[in-house]
């Protein structure tokens, strides 16, 4: 199954013109940076494989990328999790909702015997994967956020976009911008992209701009994107006004809904970045995981409305 490419649309923000990959418009199911990552694993060919082994948070959007891979390859998904609030199983919604509808089986480790530890603490999803379910030839195991060199054949197809877009728009230059988890994404891209005068900013949603250089080096790339620095803290899924406040600024100057995990760190650097940097052309990649806010959003404005 060959997933078409998503379009590019033109916005204002705060005045300054940019373009949008709409990654959100990629398939209705499978869409978004982690769709770009598990790509290789939709067009690859796995005879043996009747089982993919995930793991991560239980609104993580992997899960519902994974889910969606699994349902179209006609896999099975096991993810693992730490635990799942009684909340969340009574109400399900978001990503966990989602993975759910397409057949996921979500394995909460909290209340698995054989993840119990003597000392009466549970093992890691991580630990418990390789120490105890430890994956067969028939199941294939994927790091958590996709972070693995799989993600690369699926990133540098969306490179390869990139690049045909911008010689159709006859530019001399581009810049790409895009938030960062693992930063396995943005750091294939710049791998893909700086031969052709295209740049690739990104920022650290998860951790630091150290731990983001670690996860480069640890993908095996000595050549790195820029990495943009925010003004003030940010602690990966902390509610912040300002996050909240350039959210709503974005759909109100866009009409576009992005989510609301990473991409408002991103836009809040590059609102200080635009205007030293009024003569790149801009195009941001959008990250889908929409099915995240039907989660996150009521969090905001319960806290901030």
């Amino acid at each position: 199954m060959k997933i078409q490419n998503s379009p590019v649309t033109q916005h204002q923000f705060n005045d300054v013109d940019f373009y949008l990959k709409r990654d959100d418009k990629l398939h209705p199911q499978f869409s978004g940076n982690k769709a770009r990552k598990f790509m290789g694993l939709l067009d690859g060919d796995f005879p043996a494989i009747t089982t993919i082994i995930g793991y991560g948070s239980p609104q993580a959007n992997s899960l519902y990328s994974l889910a969606a891979l699994a349902q179209l390859k006609g896999w099975q998904l096991d993810f693992y999790v730490d635990h799942i609030p009684s909340f969340l199983q009574e109400n399900p919604k978001g990503n966990y909702r989602a993975a759910l509808d397409l057949g996921a089986n979500i394995i909460a480790l909290n209340d698995t015997e054989n993840a119990k530890l003597d000392n009466g603490s549970t093992l890691g999803s991580l630990d418990y994967i390789q120490q105890v379910r430890q994956p067969k030839k028939h199941e294939l195991f994927v790091p958590e956020g996709g972070r693995c060199g799989l993600a690369e054949s699926g990133v540098k197809q969306l490179a390869i976009e990139l690049i045909e877009w911008k010689k159709e728009q006859k530019l001399s230059s581009l810049t790409v911008a895009l938030p960062s988890g693992t930063g396995t994404t943005a750091l294939f891209l710049h791998k893909h992209l700086k031969a052709h005068d295209i740049k690739v900013i990104t920022c650290a949603c998860v951790g630091g701009n150290s731990y983001l250089t670690e996860q480069f080096l640890e993908l095996g790339e000595t050549d790195h994107p820029e990495i943009l620095t925010p003004t003030e803290k940010h602690h990966f899924g902390k509610l912040y006004r300002h996050d909240y406040e350039m959210w709503k600024t974005l759909l109100l100057q866009t009409n576009v809904e992005f989510e609301l995990l990473y991409d408002p760190l991103m836009w809040r650097c590059l609102s200080d970045w635009l205007p030293n940097n009024t003569n790149q052309t801009l195009l941001y990649i959008h990250q889908g995981g929409l099915l995240g806010n039907e989660s996150m959003l009521p969090r905001y404005q319960r806290k901030f409305d």
